[in-house]
């Protein structure tokens, strides 16, 4: 008992957060020093608090970071004019909605892990490196996020313990040194990790989540930093060794996303999220309230609704929804198309999403699905990606997945081998149909380099490549003099 009142306490002090230092941290963690860091039951305590983070952070950020700018989302029927802006691609510093006070919360658990867990004694020699092993990769994942989001950023390596202006109140690293840092993470953990096996839930740090991610970084760094064949082939090589673990494309795509499935095969890392310990995540805000529903939508669509629930602030667009063919079982899994017939016309009302729909209980429907950070069909069309890069045929791996996605029908639309520019459609366009609403399509965009061509609100503002990146917004620039603010937010 008394050690789970420290970890709450210890989750206390470094919720309460205050707004005077750059990354909206406090020295507010003397507990932490005191009292806290001393057994290994605290160790695991830290890194349960370090999870917690890392959900409220899955909960809402990573669909606002990685697709809300995209093509794929738009209006639904709620007022949802607060976020016309990501639609749009019209952030500003006075309205950037966004800032990274959550994702250096997370960063600051992770350094508090890799701070104390050192000289802490562990019964198992192993069990204290995989924890220190998850905190490294924890911590190269956000800035992995926030780099891709801001460009250049404040590195923060230690625990903000104490207030000190000339260590809490940074200037920002260049983005080519914050990759530098983050491979070196990503190589700390896989040191560490003692085997390639997965925990039950498949929702913390592993050695194949570790190499997907060192994957994701390297064929960021071989695109979007020069890092070319050399990134290109170590990202190939880390996607080989995730490979090699406990991991499987299910033969029903429904079953990846079913909530008494979590924790499958094909899942790599997720974000878990559980009844009575959160509340709902962003799937709450693409559903739709059975209010909303009228009878001339017809049977089916109630039945498929179910008990309704959350808002329908974000719906699928037009765009997005037309890629799909009728023969792809992806669709129906995805989103559901409503309309309304009325003397005998049948107008589009709005559609919803159901890849993260939850369960129902006592007749309301609860968003608590994991959110999936990696999957064995990302391993799969990441290696299409990197070897039509190289030069090679991208045909075994975009076929594995349109197999499963076209089942009877697959004869109609297998893929054969073309210019490295036609794979690379084929490659962004399948990456479009295979994880809608995963919170990965804008990165998807920008490392093909194509927001500029798929995205509605980017067509002809080519030379504002600034819109790449997210503005920092105002209210965190007055808390540092040493930031400064995106070009052409200024």
């Amino acid at each position: 008992m008394k050690s789970l009142k420290k970890i709450g306490l210890l989750a206390l002090s470094l919720t309460f957060l205050g707004c005077d230092s750059l990354v909206d941290l406090t020295p507010e963690s003397v507990i932490s020093v005191n009292s806290f860091w001393k057994t290994e039951e605290d160790a695991q305590g830290g890194l349960v608090g370090m999870y917690n983070q890392f959900r409220d952070f899955a909960s809402d950020d990573l669909i606002l970071l990685g697709e809300a700018r995209s093509e794929t989302l738009g209006n639904g029927l709620a007022n949802a004019s607060f976020r016309i802006k990501y639609f749009e691609n019209s952030l500003s510093e006075n309205d950037a909605d966004l800032n990274w006070q959550q994702m250096y919360r997370v960063v600051n658990y992770a350094n508090l892990v890799i701070k104390y867990v050192p000289d802490i004694s562990f019964n198992n020699e192993d069990s204290k490196q995989s924890v220190l092993a998850q905190a490294y990769c924890m911590r190269a994942y956000m800035y992995f996020v926030m780099a891709r989001t801001w460009g250049d950023l404040p590195l923060i390596t230690e625990p903000v313990e104490g207030y000190d202006a000339e260590t809490t109140f940074k200037a920002r690293t260049s983005a080519a040194e914050i990759f530098q840092f983050i491979k070196s993470d990503i190589q700390k953990a896989n040191d560490l990790f003692p085997n390639n096996k997965f925990s039950a839930k498949r929702d913390f740090w592993s050695m194949p989540a570790a190499n997907m991610l060192k994957a994701d970084v390297y064929l960021w760094t071989a695109k979007r930093l020069n890092g070319g064949t050399a990134d290109l082939n170590e990202a190939l090589k880390a996607l080989n060794e995730a490979e090699q673990s406990d991991v499987a494309l299910l033969d029903n795509f429904a079953n990846v996303f079913a909530y008494n499935n979590k924790g499958n095969k094909e899942v790599i890392m997720v974000a878990h999220f559980a009844d009575l310990e959160v509340g709902d995540n962003y799937f709450d805000d693409m559903y739709i309230r059975a209010s909303e529903m009228t009878p001339n939508m017809g049977q089916q669509a109630f039945d498929i609704i179910g008990a309704g629930g959350g808002n329908n602030y974000w719906a699928p667009t037009a765009t997005l929804r037309n890629q799909f063919t009728s023969d792809d079982q992806r669709r129906n899994v995805s989103f559901l198309e409503l309309y309304a017939t009325q003397n005998g016309v049948r107008n589009y009302v709005t559609s919803v999403v159901l890849k993260g729909k939850g369960f129902v209980v006592g007749g309301a429907r609860k968003f608590l699905d994991d959110v999936i950070i990696y999957r064995y069909a990302d391993l799969i069309l990441m290696k299409a990606e990197i070897k039509n890069a190289l030069g090679q045929d991208p045909t075994e791996e975009i076929n594995r997945v349109r197999r499963r996605a076209y089942g009877n029908a697959f004869a109609q639309h297998q893929f054969v081998n073309g210019t490295k520019a036609e794979n690379d459609e084929a490659i962004l366009k399948e990456r479009l149909l295979e994880f809608a609403f995963e919170g990965k399509r804008w990165w998807d965009l920008v490392r093909f380099g194509k927001a500029f061509e798929k995205v509605p609100s980017l067509k002809g503002r080519q030379n504002d490549q600034y819109l790449l990146l997210w503005p920092i917004p105002l209210q965190t620039l007055s808390l540092n003099s040493k930031l400064v603010q995106n070009p052409g937010y200024r």
